[in-house]
């Protein structure tokens, strides 16, 4: 932790010997944010706080000089977030705010932590999250949401992230509004792509394509998800893992990418991590690339991109060309153009026309539901 000083300057927040860490307390089981003070001439830790079990507690501030008591951002899966003032000798708390929640009708809506293991060992998780009144042994159609990460070794890769104790909101462009629909929905599913970071995009295919595989098989295996009504979408890194998902397996139903790349020659000088230009790895760019791939892309995708979206890897061209050539290969495919919209939606317009576009999709390739004209 830091602190500020007269002149301005930012320095660690020490008394003596001792110096504070506001951590983040990362486990097997999620996050349980800590508040500890380490001696820097022995080593000697102190935990001065942690988050309660079956909750997610963080600290805000010391209130006073006196580091006698401290402001925590207190919830729960039911619980809105709130903040209070805590005493750190008895333990003791006063609230200091109100919030209600938002949207009363949503917090029964199940949310877990599932973790589930790829068949090369490297460990995976997400975050599920079932529908009001779901009963078990209901096969419910899954929409899965995620973005790849990079990663030097399995370990690393497989930790777990967050914590399913937060308090859900619904907010924005979410996939998370999926639910209200009656689906299952994996979010943040993890889909690591590990190796030495000079060549690890040389298995990226096979990486994404394993990880996703896992996740449905996993939640088949606990009769929660019917296998053949399964989603998946991403936004920008993972818009391209998306279409290479339906380029590369029959696992999907149907995909829906916002705003991404497709074609690796339009970004030859990398791409996430990937450091080799397109001239020292063409055939790692073409065989990533989807469009590449587009004749293979049989099952549906949705494509929504921002007219004016000015990230450089993502330039509209990227969508509108996909679109083109899974059209001429005879694939099936919507793309969704968004007046002044940039990499992200922000509008009210743009943003309850995305949800509009992503259920009327979902419905109509993966229940069975909807008739487009």
């Amino acid at each position: 932790m830091y602190t500020r000083l007269a002149g301005g300057d930012w320095v660690m927040l020490q008394d003596g010997d001792w110096a504070w860490f506001d951590a983040p307390g990362a486990s097997p089981e999620g996050d349980y944010p800590r508040l500890d003070k380490v001696n820097l001439k022995t080593g000697e830790t102190q935990t001065v706080y942690k988050c309660p079990s079956g909750a997610y507690e963080d600290f805000i501030m010391f209130a006073g000089a006196e580091r006698k008591q401290i402001i925590t951002r207190y919830q729960s899966k039911t619980e809105v977030p709130n903040f209070y003032r805590v005493d750190l000798k008895t333990k003791s708390r006063k609230a200091l705010t109100d919030f209600k929640d938002p949207a009363p009708q949503l917090t029964s809506v199940s949310k877990e932590l599932v973790r589930y293991t790829r068949p090369d060992g490297v460990p995976l998780s997400g975050t599920l999250y079932l529908p009001p009144g779901y009963k078990p042994g209901q096969r419910l159609p899954l929409f899965i949401w995620a973005y790849p990460l990079e990663y030097s070794d399995p370990a690393t890769a497989g930790q777990v992230r967050g914590s399913e104790n937060t308090f859900t909101f619904y907010r924005n462009d979410s996939p998370l509004f999926f639910v209200t629909q009656g689906y299952a929905v994996l979010m943040n599913a993890t889909m690591p792509v590990v190796g030495d970071p000079e060549t690890m995009n040389n298995t990226f295919v096979e990486q994404v394509v394993a990880s996703g595989r896992s996740a449905i098989d996993y939640l088949d295996s606990l009769g929660i998800i019917d296998r053949k009504r399964v989603g998946v979408g991403g936004h920008s890194y993972g818009a391209f893992m998306t279409a290479n998902l339906l380029a590369h397996s029959d696992d999907y139903a149907y995909g829906i990418a916002r705003s991404g790349a497709y074609n690796r020659s339009l970004t030859p000088f990398g791409f996430q991590s990937e450091r080799r230009s397109f001239w020292e790895a063409q055939d790692i760019y073409m065989r990533v690339s989807p469009f590449m791939h587009a004749d293979k892309i049989k099952k549906p995708l949705l494509m929504i991109h921002g007219e004016m979206d000015n990230n450089s890897g993502t330039f509209p061209i990227q969508s509108e060309r996909l679109f083109q050539a899974i059209k001429g290969n005879g694939g099936t495919a919507r793309l969704v153009m968004l007046p002044y919209e940039s990499h992200g939606y922000r509008a009210r317009e743009s943003v309850l026309h995305v949800l509009s576009e992503m259920f009327e999709w979902a419905d109509q390739y993966g229940k069975g539901e909807v008739e487009r004209p």
